[in-house]
Parts: structure tokens; C-alpha cells; sequence
């Protein structure tokens, strides 16, 4: 005679095999969650490095304030460009960066230089105007790069096609 007890006291092969395929899954699942986060933080911190990027040129262009109002700063960089060197350094004693203008020239070397070392792709432009009538002066920041990587990612482009390009837009008044 057969133990009743002894019948249902332990697992089957197959429950255990139905177990393992449904923690797999799971596990797949949290994968893919962890991937795509890490996508997600990529592109946050293309975007901050943007940000304190553009924050960067507005401060240097509040230090040197009259040579940023007859648009010393202005400039445009193209995706992938060199940034123009101005032939000079400001370090040092008896540099020609006492000259506003110098200053302003190296100021955006500068600046562009470690764009082009922070952003993937980089391209930047600074545009100042003063708008007939008006007594001050807007400065407009916009800093692109390439974060073709995030996108593809989430889905927005497939690997290999367009460029996505990303932007930040920085606007005030000097």
C-alpha cells in the first residue's frame, strides 16, 4: 500500500522546468529594463554637459560684456568642424588676451574646443542682436549634438539611418 503523504510531498521535474522558463523571462525583462535606463541616462547626461556647455560661453560673455555686445562672441561651428584657433594663449604673463577682443577670440576657441571633446557630433552657434529701439542686447546659444545612440535605443531612428540631433537653446538678455 502507497503513503498517501508521500504522493504530494515533493516537485516534479516539469514544475521545476515551468519555474526555470517563467525566472527566465523575468530576468530577460529586468535586462532589457537596465539597457534601455542606461540609454536614458546616456542622453540626460548629453544633455546637461549641453546645458553647463552653453551656461559656460553666456558667463564668458557677461566677463567681457562690451566686446559681447559689438557681437565679439558670435560664431557658428558646424558638426564635426575643428574650431578656429586664434593663434594664441591666454596663459601666462604678458599674454594678448588683455585685450577684450583677443579674449573673446580665445574664449570661444576654447569653448568650442571642448564641445567638440564633450558632445558627440557637436555644433554650436552664439548670435548677439540688439533689436533696433530697444536699449539691450539678446544673446541666443544653441548647442546640437549627435544622440543617435539614445534614439536608437528607444526606437525614434534604426541603427544606421539619420542623424538624431538633439538641442539646447539658451536665450537672455546681457
Amino acid at each position: 500500500m502507497s503513503n498517501p503523504l508521500r504522493r504530494g510531498g515533493g516537485f516534479t521535474l516539469i514544475e521545476v522546468m515551468v519555474s526555470l522558463v517563467i525566472l527566465s523571462i523575468g530576468l530577460l525583462g529586468v535586462a532589457k529594463l537596465v539597457m534601455l535606463s542606461s540609454h536614458s541616462n546616456d542622453s540626460a547626461y548629453l544633455r546637461s554637459q549641453a546645458t553647463a556647455l552653453a551656461y559656460e560661453i553666456l558667463d564668458d560673455m557677461r566677463a567681457n560684456r562690451n566686446t559681447a555686445l559689438a557681437q565679439g562672441y558670435d560664431s557658428t561651428l558646424a558638426a564635426g568642424a575643428a574650431p578656429v584657433n586664434p593663434g594664441f594663449s591666454c596663459a601666462g604673463t604678458g599674454n594678448p588676451c588683455s585685450v577684450p577682443a583677443n579674449l573673446a577670440l580665445y574664449d570661444v576657441y576654447a569653448w568650442q574646443t571642448r564641445l567638440q571633446t564633450a558632445l558627440p557630433g557637436a555644433a554650436a552657434s552664439v548670435v548677439t542682436v540688439a533689436p533696433p529701439g530697444f536699449t539691450s542686447t539678446t544673446a541666443t546659444i544653441i548647442v546640437s549634438w549627435n544622440d543617435a545612440v539614445a534614439e536608437s535605443a528607444f526606437g525614434a531612428v534604426a541603427d544606421g539611418t539619420a542623424v538624431a540631433s538633439q538641442n539646447v537653446t539658451l536665450e537672455t538678455v546681457l
